[in-house]
């Protein structure tokens, strides 16, 4: 199994990759509206994409905020869950970037995951898309 991680800047042709498993994973599985998961911060966010063996399974993008880095859009691919792929990808954002914290709104199906990676739920669940989420932080260890 070879896992690599790049920053892809908007431009990019390999911008499609990342944008094709935010369909699959967000609009295609989770119902979420195309006109919800697609805005103005694509063109100014950080794009990081993973690639196992050859083919595109998994995405994230951080968006620079007065309060840190706001970790958004991470997903996998269905058939690539399960194999560590989320992890290294939030690992690498996380050592890539500089921030003195970092934060992300979870699903609630994802809290564990991210609790897992030393992040803390601070405040109420919320709705997004239709689906629960709560905003969790993390204090960079450079900080």
């Amino acid at each position: 199994m070879s896992l690599e991680i790049f920053e892809i800047p908007a431009g990019d042709p390999r911008f499609a990759a990342c944008m094709a498993i935010r369909l699959a994973v967000f609009v295609a599985e989770q119902n979420v509206p195309l006109e919800e998961e697609q805005d103005e911060h694509d063109a100014t966010a950080r794009h990081f994409l993973a690639v196992l063996d050859g083919a595109p399974v998994g995405n994230a993008r951080v968006l620079d905020k007065p309060e840190g880095a706001k970790i958004t859009r991470v997903a996998v691919r269905r058939e690539a869950r399960g194999q560590g792929i989320g992890e290294a990808l939030m690992r690498h954002i996380e050592a890539s970037i500089t921030a003195r914290r970092f934060m992300l709104d979870a699903q609630l199906t994802a809290l564990r995951f991210y609790e897992r990676l030393g992040y803390v739920p601070v405040g109420e669940t919320f709705m997004e898309a239709g689906i629960a989420h709560r905003r969790m932080v993390k204090d960079s260890e450079a900080a």
